[in-house]
């Protein structure tokens, strides 16, 4: 089996792979400088890294049920069982990897929750997906902003299987309180599913998208910018805590941990800040997500054969981000190598490069791939004919 295998975007595991080094990086690197400033990787990975894994999630569900023409009848209806019994199978192994002594915030549970969200708009094409994403940012938000404050108090860590046992506010911790809240979430979803159900051949295409998700993220930046430079606005996120704009920025710059303060201020919808699930939010990170898939799909575009061969090997970690995302988890236990420490981030890019390459080289699946997956094999098959007596 070739490397460059028919009909596959190596542009899209490029953009994995970027996504998938972006969250190692948050991981492992200290994210504030000795002064308390934000350090570069931080400022560029932040909340942006595991919404390119959202979007990038949103664009393989679309290829998968038709990309451009999208399926439907039967054929629909197998990809939508295939991928619903992937949703769970994902869900499982998040909660499973949630037992882990990693002190990270797992994301696949949150994951195969969002891919169940998005089931029903499978049979969309692109500008409706489109619009639905852009509703979805702006009234997503307020839905979890009033809901919140009824639910159940968030449990920290991650979810296990632990609390399955209590299905109520685990179902509230994965749909609207969590690390990766899933009902928000599904923006990310439905934007990529938009992209899948685009014609992403070629140039032009991807270098308009990067264009397009430049300008919204930097006017979502600017007017969020705006909107909390009022004095009004400043009071009502942190009365007493900060003076001036610059450190209101400053104290945005660090995480949230998924939503915004439950019961907090409606001023919250506002911020742009890293896991705050806000419209600004939201459409930030959708737009860089744009601007890093466009871009890697238009460079190995203009790459000649021998440089999308090598590209294609180095970025094979994105044909695999299941796997590989999985041996970083268990590499951030302390019984495994290498030790937690900001200088073996090193370890982890080279482990996880090494393995996606020699995966890429051998053309196979990622064994969790390959897991994961078997459903939606399995309902492709043919089924064998009656024999005539």
């Amino acid at each position: 089996m070739t490397v460059l295998r028919p009909g596959r975007l190596v542009g899209i595991d490029v953009a994995r792979t970027v996504a998938l080094l972006g969250m190692i990086a948050t991981h492992v690197l200290e994210g504030r400088t000795a002064t308390g400033e934000l350090t570069t990787v931080q400022w560029l990975a932040g909340g942006r890294a595991s919404a390119l894994f959202a979007v990038l999630a949103g664009v393989s569900m679309a290829l998968m049920s038709g990309g451009a023409d999208p399926q439907h009848g039967r054929e629909l209806g197998r990809t939508t069982l295939g991928l619903a019994a992937r949703a769970v199978l994902v869900a499982l192994l998040g909660l499973a990897l949630g037992g882990l002594e990693t002190g990270l915030a797992v994301i696949l549970a949150y994951y195969g929750v969002l891919f169940l969200l998005g089931l029903p708009f499978l049979g969309l094409r692109a500008p409706a997906l489109a619009a639905l994403a852009a509703v979805w940012v702006v009234v997503a938000p307020i839905a979890s902003h009033l809901l919140r404050p009824e639910l159940p108090v968030r449990e920290l860590g991650s979810p296990d299987l632990d609390r399955l046992s209590a299905p109520g506010p685990l179902l509230a911790d994965l749909l609207l309180t969590g690390y990766y809240p899933a009902v928000p979430w599904l923006a990310y979803l439905l934007a990529g599913m938009a992209l899948g159900r685009m014609d992403l051949r070629g140039w032009r295409v991807p270098l308009g998208l990067a264009a397009s998700g430049l300008g919204l993220a930097v006017v979502a930046t600017a007017v969020s910018r705006l909107c909390t430079s009022s004095l009004e606005v400043r009071d009502a996120l942190m009365p007493l805590r900060v003076t001036t704009h610059d450190e209101l920025l400053q104290v945005l710059a660090g995480s949230q941990h998924g939503t915004t303060p439950t019961g907090g201020p409606w001023q919250w919808l506002l911020v742009v800040s890293p896991h705050s699930a806000t419209p600004f939010d939201l459409a930030q990170t959708i737009g860089s997500a744009l601007v890093v898939i466009g871009l890697s799909l238009a460079l190995v575009h203009v790459l000649p054969r021998p440089g999308r061969v090598a590209l294609a090997v180095l970025a094979g970690a994105g044909a695999i981000p299941l796997t590989l995302y999985t041996l970083h988890l268990v590499m951030r236990t302390p019984e495994v190598w290498p030790a937690e420490e900001p200088d073996t981030f090193g370890w982890h890019v080279a482990v996880v490069l090494g393995v996606g390459a020699v995966f890429a080289l051998l053309g196979r699946r990622g064994p969790l791939e390959a897991v994961v997956g078997w459903p939606s094999r399995a309902l492709r098959r043919p089924t064998p004919q009656a024999q005539p007596r």
